[in-house]
């Protein structure tokens, strides 16, 4: 009885750590692939708009952008 409860405890820790490590570089690689937006995506994504960026508007975007992702 005790045998089985072992084994499954052992499951579930084997099952949590290879869950952890498979997140860890799907994360891994989707940032890779998509980075986040930096001040100079930011920038010519301005201008691409027909703006001419300052960089207090930058800041004041960027500064915008990570008050909403949290």
């Amino acid at each position: 009885m005790w045998e089985l409860i072992l084994v499954g405890v052992l499951a579930l820790v084997a099952g949590v750590a290879l869950g952890f490590f498979i997140a860890r570089r799907y994360m891994m690689s989707y940032l890779k692939k998509n980075p986040p937006i930096n001040e100079q995506m930011l920038k010519v994504m301005m201008m691409q708009m027909g703006q001419k960026p300052s960089q207090k508007k930058i800041n004041q975007m960027m500064t915008a952008m990570n008050k909403q992702s949290k």
